[in-house]
Formats: structure tokens, C-alpha cells, sequence
């Protein structure tokens, strides 16, 4: 992640997500400065892939109303800061063609790789816990083949498990995913 020159002004969610549509490539939004998002490796790929099939075998399985997404849209996190997680899901409604950006994710997926591994782990972390939508944050480590599960206790508490094989419980929607299915 590294951040492309823009002006000194404070840039809105909402002009990201409108700005971000008439662009070459991929950007997030941090503090309200645009930042590059760095090139994938071909596992990162594989595995994103992967982790929105999964998911949305889960949601069918447990007949849910919601979706799974692969990256490409933008996931509002606070006013000013914007991400494109790998993958997540939404539940509710479900909404126009023409949305730029998710405000209510329950799950969101990244994919760790060497390059990205610390902003997940730390910057990420936090920032995606200070949207009130997201229950469940899980950083999937494809050269570990392990999955680091951050969800939220309810009580300001976040709390941490990492899962190499088995299943895995998202409460809420209601529904499990093989760890297994989550990797290529």
C-alpha cells in the first residue's frame, strides 16, 4: 500500500467511491488521502477467488438472504476512509445495480501476502472494527494455509482466533465455512 500524490484537500467517502469509477486501477482510501493498492501474486488471486465461492456456498447452504463479493467495490469504513477487501459478504436487501459503495458489510475478507500482511493485520484490524456493520474481519493466509478470525464480542471486544482446518462458525448470518474451501 503507497500513497499516490494527491492535493492537501480531505477527500469524502462518497467522492472516493465516485472518483475511483473513472480510474485504471485500484485505489483505497485512508484519512481521506487516495492510496495505491499494490499488484496481486497469482495465489493471492486464486485464494480471493476461492473465499467468495466458499462464502457464498455457505449463504446458499444456510438459505440467507445475503450476498458474497468479490473485490471491486468500495467498503465505506468511516467518513474518509474507504477499503476494497478481497471478499465480503452482505446480508439484507438487496441493492441497486449502480452502488459504488458498501456501507453495511457484515464479513470482510483479505487476502494476506507479503507486501500486505502488516496493514491487514494492524491498520486493518482496527480500522474496519469502527464500522458497526462488520461483525467478522478474517485475514486468510495463503502461504500458511491458515485463517486469523477476528470477530466482534458485542461488548467493544474483539476477539481473535486462528483456524487451520475444520470448520468455521460466523454468527451472525448463521452459517459455516470449510477452512479448507477457503484456499485454491
Amino acid at each position: 500500500m503507497s500513497v499516490k500524490p494527491s492535493s492537501e484537500e480531505f477527500m469524502s467517502a462518497r467522492a472516493f467511491a465516485e472518483w475511483s469509477e473513472r480510474q485504471n486501477h485500484r485505489h483505497e482510501l485512508l484519512d481521506g488521502v487516495i492510496v495505491a493498492m499494490a499488484a496481486e501474486r497469482l495465489i493471492h488471486t486464486k485464494t480471493k477467488l476461492a473465499v467468495a465461492n466458499a462464502l457464498a456456498r455457505a449463504i446458499t447452504d444456510a438459505k440467507l438472504p445475503c450476498e458474497a463479493f468479490v473485490d471491486g467495490m468500495a467498503v465505506r469504513v468511516e467518513e474518509g476512509t474507504v477499503f476494497e477487501p478481497d471478499a465480503f459478504v452482505r446480508c439484507g436487501e438487496p441493492l441497486p445495480g449502480d452502488t459504488l459503495l458498501i456501507v453495511d458489510p457484515l464479513i470482510v475478507v483479505e487476502v494476506a501476502s507479503p507486501s500486505t500482511q502488516r496493514v491487514d493485520a494492524l491498520l486493518k484490524l482496527t480500522r474496519y472494527f469502527r464500522n458497526p456493520a462488520i461483525a467478522h474481519y478474517l485475514i486468510v493466509m495463503p502461504d500458511q494455509q491458515n485463517v486469523v478470525h477476528h470477530r466482534r464480542a458485542g461488548d467493544e471486544r474483539i476477539e481473535t482466533t486462528i483456524c487451520s482446518a475444520g470448520q468455521l462458525r460466523l454468527e451472525p448470518p448463521g452459517m459455516s465455512v470449510e477452512i479448507d474451501a477457503l484456499f485454491p
